[in-house]
């Protein structure tokens, strides 16, 4: 059976996927939901210097380190980073990369990039003389496609355990290897329908253009799927093994 590696996005740990792991294992699968250096238990070891690079190295050292094969890949918002540059150096021991509510950006594109331009300022005011990203107020009234599905538990919890992100894991950008292309991919469209995602990669967005030959599963729900949805999630997923 297929290992399944989960990364988390920003702000969160391997904690996120909890409830998404349990199921999984509970059919016997081999999960290892990952907590990237700088968040969640691993915030001490924040630095300047903590870059997706760093973060990259991390899932590549725990694939081969624990010798995992045909490993299903996931990664959720700024996992998708993580998980598009990794995938392509270690192309043999991959069977498929999965997209939750993220995707493969363009060659040198960053996590930030993707903001307006007066978002990015509201950003590098809240990093400051700092070298972390405070994490957002997870409040409904302002994000209400984004926390769709969550309840009044779920946004205590996110609340309370979110802690700050490295910032330069946020700027720096992806990049890959040819053996990339080669992998199949699964996006997971759950904050836009999917004939929309579908057809913006069928126009060739910027965002979605290297999703061509992607399944699109449609996932109706906000941007935290783990949280509102992590029982279909987990039955998904387990049937991209």
């Amino acid at each position: 059976m297929s290992s399944i590696v989960l990364i988390p996005g920003a702000w969160l740990g391997g904690w996120a996927w909890e409830r998404v792991t349990d199921e999984l294992r509970n059919q016997g699968h081999d999960v290892w939901p990952v907590t990237l250096s700088g968040v969640a238990e691993r915030a001490a070891e924040a630095g300047p210097e903590t870059d997706l690079e760093q973060h990259v190295s991390e899932v590549v050292g725990l694939i081969e380190g624990e010798d995992l094969r045909d490993v299903l890949l996931v990664g959720h918002s700024y996992g998708g980073m993580v998980v598009s540059t990794a995938a392509g150096r270690i192309a043999d021991r991959i069977g498929r990369v999965v997209y939750v509510d993220s995707g493969p950006l363009p060659e040198g594109v960053s996590q930030f990039d993707t903001n307006g331009p007066q978002e990015q300022v509201a950003i590098r005011e809240q990093v400051g003389a700092g070298y972390v990203v405070p994490p957002p107020p997870f409040d409904p009234a302002a994000e209400p496609q984004t926390l769709a599905g969550l309840s009044d538990a779920d946004l205590a919890t996110l609340r309370e355990r979110a802690t700050p992100h490295p910032f330069a894991s946020l700027t720096q950008g992806v990049s890959y290897t040819p053996e990339y292309a080669k992998l199949p991919a699964t996006l997971f469209a759950c904050t836009i329908p999917g004939d929309a995602a579908r057809q913006m990669i069928e126009d060739g967005h910027p965002y979605f253009a290297m999703l061509a030959g992607a399944d699109v599963i449609e996932l109706p729900t906000g941007h935290w799927p783990m949280f509102s949805e992590p029982q279909r999630l987990a039955e998904i997923l387990a049937t991209l093994t």
